[in-house]
């Protein structure tokens, strides 16, 4: 390979990687507001199985009166 080639080659190679460094970060940024969803579905889901069970609680009071 010539010294024009390898030095195409270079800068190919040095645009793919910022390309991929890019990607990279929206990747890390997509996650972590994933991650940010996640938790907060999961605390309301504890918060609403505590209803649910407060209310059947409820409801089985009213059926023994």
């Amino acid at each position: 390979m010539s010294q024009i080639e390898l030095e195409a080659k270079l800068d190919e190679l040095t645009a793919l990687c910022e390309v991929l460094m890019t990607e990279r970060q929206q990747l890390a940024t997509e996650n972590q507001k994933l991650n940010q969803e996640r938790a907060q579905l999961l605390a309301r889901n504890v918060a609403v199985k505590s209803k649910v069970e407060a209310m059947i609680v409820r409801l089985k009071a009213l059926e023994q009166e």
